[in-house]
């Protein structure tokens, strides 16, 4: 049986983002991408959520052990962003104060990235799947141990229904056409990818001054 598939592009209307346990102590764990690439996506998920103005959820697990504090960066990024600090659940679903926030945005969809890949992304995508959002899981600003355990998350995740992009996808997906604001977005790209920074550069340069 054939069943029609209806496209759900992601609206900066109905999109929230849930960056979730990001901490100094877990971020040591993540070892399927090198520590200057997954910071830098994790930076560029904060900073394309501030450009589009999405609501922007930030928690941490247990930061008085071993986990840690939340990268500074990302309360510099977004300093009204509710702030979670949850004292133990694993499943940040199962924190009330996060989901009450969550649920508070009004938005649908919901852009989670967080570290670990099969722990604290994927036990929230799972539980907010059940209660009728969609799930877009951002997979480079989320790491893990290796990529088994991360294709095991992914498809734990895509078999609920959950679906993965990464940071510029999300990026392009929201903006939906270039002449909406060239600078801006060419600013956002080219502040978290070197090559295009070159493209942006010689865009700019060839433009004529007003």
């Amino acid at each position: 049986m054939n069943t029609k598939y209806t496209y759900h592009r992601l609206s900066k209307d109905n999109a929230a983002v849930l960056l979730i346990d990001h901490q100094s102590g877990l971020v040591n764990l993540v070892q399927d991408y090198s520590p200057a690439d997954f910071k830098n996506n994790v930076l560029a998920l904060a900073d394309l959520a501030k450009y589009f103005k999405l609501p922007t959820i930030l928690t941490t697990s247990f930061e008085e052990g071993p986990n840690g504090p939340i990268m500074p960066e990302l309360k510099e990024i977004h300093p009204e962003a509710d702030y979670i600090p949850r004292p133990g659940q694993i499943n940040a679903w199962d924190n009330e104060d996060f989901v009450k926030a969550v649920k508070a945005t009004g938005r649908k969809q919901l852009l989670i990235a967080g570290v670990l890949t099969e722990v604290c992304v994927a036990f929230p995508a799972l539980s907010a799947l059940e209660e009728g959002f969609e799930v877009f899981v951002v997979t480079d600003a989320s790491g893990t141990f290796n990529e088994v355990t991360r294709h095991a998350a992914w498809t734990r995740m895509v078999a609920a229904g959950a679906q993965l992009m990464n940071w510029i996808a999300v990026a392009s997906e929201l903006h939906r056409d270039w002449r909406k604001d060239i600078e801006g977005l060419g600013k956002l790209l080219s502040s978290h990818l070197p090559a295009y920074r070159n493209l942006i550069t010689s865009y700019l340069a060839k433009k004529p001054v007003a």
